[in-house]
């Protein structure tokens, strides 16, 4: 018996162990005791060296190697620290899942196009409002297109435009403010007071239809602005208010938007314009360019020089009498002395070859000491799979 304040003793757990198990540690052949007596031993090493009842293996030094991140920590490793969610650099695994991502520095010749689209929808707006219309390149950036689609402010109108010639589709989104801002300047609003906004309702038939128009003339410019660089023709397709209606690309594609400011005095809003990189792959080379026209490494000197040098290259025409099919074994039969009898006659045609290719064909004659051949007509040339 122990007292309750009295460490059990190791030969007491053992026997206990031992009587749980059913036997003294001493089997009818031995074997059975020899098991025991190794559990035993096991039971005792688990409890300690001691027979303190603690083992070296302490749970508060296995907690006192681990430590628990907090939540600031969390989204720093993530990248999604608030505090530095206005610049440029990311960091964390928002840094990985961006650098998947094309940027479109790469393609030098959309910027070009971007900065004469503003010069041009500043002219066209003022003519479709009859106002003072400053229309401002704010950035461009390159996004996923699902990402685009969940940062969309709402209430938005969301206009689809198809290029027919790259037979694929782009996205033009007009905020709420440049809207009601649209609305009030066509429709005679007076200048000083703000567009009156009613939130929470769906857009009028007036008001769709005045967007409409203001998109067809953006997409108008827009042809023009890619005009010097390739034709292509951007047709308005349908017009949403759920960005979800306005899926024109998986949402793991990249994509490039624009991001344009209307002001119209005191009044005005955004306008984003989307591309995907889809669109964009008919004239990829074209915006490669660092400049307008570039080669991409071409020299027209060279070309002329080495187009003037095949002219003078020697070749080798050979004159075929007659052609005769005969069998290997009559071949390594010929000897010296040996005649081959042609079907040719004087009058026959004798075929000009330029390697393997046939090129004229003209009658044999002799020319003062020297064979010739006078060329009657040239051969037709066949098609690569003929020849």
């Amino acid at each position: 018996m122990t007292t309750p304040g009295d460490d059990l003793d190791d030969d007491a757990l053992a026997a206990e162990w031992e009587a749980s198990l059913g036997g003294d540690g001493e089997g009818e052949d031995g074997e059975d005791g020899e098991d025991q007596d190794d559990l035993a031993a096991e039971w005792e090493a688990m409890m300690g060296d001691d027979g303190d009842g603690t083992g070296t293996d302490d749970p508060t030094t296995s907690r006192e190697s681990t430590r628990v991140l907090n939540q600031d920590e969390i989204d720093s490793l993530l990248g999604f620290d608030e505090e530095h969610d206005d610049d440029a650099q990311k960091s964390g695994i928002q840094a990985i899942l961006s650098s998947a991502l094309v940027s479109y520095e790469r393609l030098p010749m959309l910027e070009v196009v971007f900065d004469r689209l503003v010069r041009l929808m500043s002219t066209s707006l003022r003519n479709f409002t009859s106002d003072n219309v400053e229309v401002s390149l704010d950035n461009i950036a390159s996004i996923r297109f699902g990402d685009y689609l969940n940062s969309i402010p709402l209430p938005a109108m969301l206009s689809v435009f198809k290029a027919e010639e790259w037979d694929n589709y782009g996205l033009i989104t007009v905020d709420s403010s440049l809207i009601y801002s649209i609305v009030d300047v066509l429709l005679g609003g007076r200048r000083g007071t703000a567009a009156m906004r009613i939130e929470g309702r769906p857009y009028t038939t007036i008001e769709r239809s005045l967007v409409e128009r203001m998109v067809h003339v953006m997409l108008a410019d827009l042809s023009a602005a890619f005009e010097p660089l390739s034709p292509v023709t951007f047709r308005f397709d349908r017009l949403e208010t759920n960005p979800r209606f306005a899926t024109i690309s998986r949402p793991s594609n990249a994509a490039i938007v624009t991001r344009l400011r209307i002001d119209m005095e005191d009044r005005g809003g955004r306008l984003e314009l989307l591309l995907p990189y889809a669109t964009l792959e008919p004239v990829r080379e074209l915006l490669l360019q660092m400049f307008m026209g570039e080669k991409f490494g071409r020299d027209s000197i060279w070309e002329t020089h080495l187009a003037e040098e095949l002219w003078l290259t020697e070749v080798d025409l050979e004159a075929v009498v007659d052609t005769q099919i005969m069998r290997l074994s009559d071949v390594f039969d010929l000897k010296v002395g040996s005649r081959i009898m042609l079907s040719a006659t004087p009058n026959s045609d004798i075929q000009l070859n330029c390697g393997d290719i046939p090129m004229y064909t003209g009658r044999m004659g002799r020319r003062g000491t020297q064979i010739a051949i006078q060329i009657g007509d040239r051969v037709p040339k066949l098609p690569k799979g003929q020849i």
